[in-house]
């Protein structure tokens, strides 16, 4: 036998183990999505499976996303079939404009994508997947053992898993009769709303169950969170602070383990699932996330710091309806209320107007997120002032 060709054959098959061991980025970036999940979820009701990837990855208590408001008229709905979150999740921006790109659809050629839901709700961020399940007739359970079969039958680099049932059993409490227990709380005895949540943790723990014993979590990040967060009351009423924040957290390959961010926006999500999977970011305009590198356990945390953009842009549009609706029961004593309210609307009195949920589709007119806060910032005042607060 010679002993040469065997130290050869032994050192190749040890360099490519230690290749695959070594290679940075992931083949899978999961995004598993709980509809509706409120902030303190994981504290409130039973989620084992959500805070053993608390533990074993990195945390963010509240990530913020964009007002979750669905207009049915105007541009906004002429492209867009669900609420602002969403497109702002796939493309990164919260400039959002029909010709933006999305997450699924600036990865390179040779990465394989998926999303499967309970809803056709999503179709218009549904574009660019190779593969889209979208049936409203399919139980949670269903949703989940149907992205576990697209998972070992095409091994797609990014995935997103979208249980929807939580989000409508959030709904339900809110048309809840004053007789019942849970009546106007999520958290109340016997709601449907905990119940949906609980079941949604238990099928979490399912995949990643089957990710562990089909040998791919160890090359998987896991994402776990929601596309908006659930009022007290049930629902995500647009101006309750409570569905502006859901819980996320990042767990596996390469990801920072017991490591709790304080902020992160849906915004970034697109740029850092794209660095995860080295490949460009679907946006790169004055609107766009930012890369949030200190989920990567390589990197340091001790200094993270973020500009807060979609919690400023949010608590600015609930300002400005309250100041409108102020100046408008003002108006029934003193027609000058209204000429102001006017004049501010028009941009008589200020270069430009107010970047409010009505004129998304105009936000990237502002060129950047922190100009259109700025101008914002301009009118608040101006109404203030005229209200005399």
């Amino acid at each position: 036998m010679n002993f040469n060709i065997i130290k050869s054959s032994f050192f190749i098959l040890l360099l490519g183990v230690t290749t695959s061991a070594m290679a940075k980025t992931p083949k899978h970036v999961i995004l598993f999505m709980i509809d509706g999940l409120h902030w303190q979820a994981p504290e409130k009701v039973k989620m084992p499976n959500f805070k053993a990837l608390m533990q074993q990855g990195t945390y963010i208590e509240k990530s913020y996303v964009l007002l979750p408001h669905h207009p049915t008229v105007g541009d906004y709905s002429k492209y867009n079939s669900c609420s602002f979150p969403n497109p702002v999740l796939h493309s990164g921006t919260v400039f959002i404009k029909p010709e933006n790109k999305l997450l699924q659809e600036s990865l390179p050629a040779n990465l394989t994508t998926a999303f499967v839901v309970n809803t056709a709700a999503y179709r218009s961020v549904a574009r660019g997947f190779d593969t889209s399940i979208m049936d409203g007739k399919l139980t949670d359970e269903q949703v989940v053992d149907s992205a576990i079969n697209l998972l070992d039958q095409q091994q797609p680099a990014f995935m997103r898993v979208h249980l929807q049932s939580p989000g409508e059993l959030g709904r339900s409490v809110n048309s809840a009769t004053p007789d019942q227990a849970f009546y106007e709380d999520v958290f109340g005895k016997g709601s449907p709303y905990v119940a949906g949540i609980e079941n949604a943790d238990k099928l979490l723990g399912k995949f990643v169950r089957h990710l562990k014993e089909s040998g791919k979590w160890d090359d998987t990040v896991l994402i776990a969170t929601s596309d908006h967060g659930q009022s007290n009351i049930g629902w995500h009423p647009l101006f309750d602070e409570d569905s502006w924040a859901t819980p996320m957290v990042f767990a596996g390959k390469g990801i920072a383990k017991q490591r709790t961010l304080p902020y992160f926006e849906h915004t970034d999500l697109a740029a850092t699932i794209s660095m995860l999977l080295d490949a460009k970011a679907p946006s790169n305009n004055g609107g766009s996330g930012r890369i949030v590198k200190e989920i990567l356990a390589k990197n340091d945390a001790e200094n993270f710091n973020h500009p807060q953009y979609i919690k400023t842009i949010n608590e600015q549009n609930k300002r400005f309806s309250m100041y409108k609706a102020e100046l408008l029961l003002a108006s029934d004593d003193n027609l000058h209320y209204s000429i102001i309210l006017a004049s501010l609307e028009n941009t008589i009195l200020t270069p430009e107007p107010f970047y409010h949920q009505d004129r998304i589709t105009e936000w990237h007119k502002a060129g950047t997120t922190e100009h259109m806060i700025a101008a914002n910032d301009i009118i608040l005042e101006q109404m203030k002032t005229a209200l005399g607060k």
